[in-house]
């Protein structure tokens, strides 16, 4: 009998530690995750959007998927439009591109499963096959430190399409000081992070591509 409770308390003990040692471990992760520093640039510029229009709801302009059919994780039609006009700010089929910007090497787009970075995936898709290009859904949001660190180590410009609300996420990641929050009504603004030094600095690109497009920078 005592050797059956000494093996339960030894077995229950163990246990406990393990747990202990998880929950350490967890912690550990959490607190070097935290602890990131920003991303190191590699010397090309990064060019961040966020996707274009979507429904703005039940009596709203409705969201349609590549095929015309409706997908409320979709763009609308204004936001098909806006994704087909990316594609000469950022890749000219003739002249220059605006100032301040750089035709990317590599095009990003969030990731995700059950209609989760849809928009995003959609808005880039056009400026990627024009480049010849494939989207890159490696990160999903959530995951803008890892998606930072990756594109930063890129030597050619980038282009990355993601979610507004995780937007500023993204910049801070890079060390950037960039506004707290991207405003619900803005699709037309480019922000542009260039290599300074051992950082990044940060330059607001309005793309006015589509009647009623804003020039007045995200504050």
């Amino acid at each position: 009998m005592t050797a059956q409770l000494w093996s339960r308390r030894t077995l229950l003990g163990g246990a406990a530690g393990s747990a202990a040692l998880l929950i350490t471990g967890c912690a550990s992760k959490q607190a070097k995750a935290a602890a990131m520093p920003p991303a190191q640039p590699g010397g090309a510029r990064v060019m961040i959007i966020r996707h274009a229009e979507k429904p703005s709801g039940s009596t709203g302009p409705q969201g349609i998927d590549v095929n015309g059919s409706p997908d409320s994780h979709s763009l609308t039609v204004r936001g098909w439009t806006r994704a087909g006009a990316l594609v000469e700010l950022f890749a000219p089929a003739t002249g220059s591109l605006r100032e301040g910007l750089a035709r990317p090497t590599a095009v990003y787009a969030a990731g995700g499963n059950g209609g989760e970075g849809t928009r995003p995936r959609e808005t880039a898709g056009p400026v990627a096959e024009r480049l010849g290009k494939t989207v890159l859904t490696t990160y999903a949001k959530g995951s803008e430190s890892a998606l930072a660190a990756e594109v930063a180590r890129r030597t050619e410009p980038t282009l990355i399409s993601w979610q507004h609300e995780e937007i500023p996420a993204l910049a801070a990641a890079f060390g950037v000081a960039a506004p707290q929050k991207w405003p619900d009504e803005r699709f037309d603004m480019v922000w542009v992070l260039t290599p300074a030094g051992s950082g990044w600095t940060l330059a607001q690109v309005p793309q006015l591509v589509l009647a009623g497009d804003s020039a007045e920078p995200i504050k």
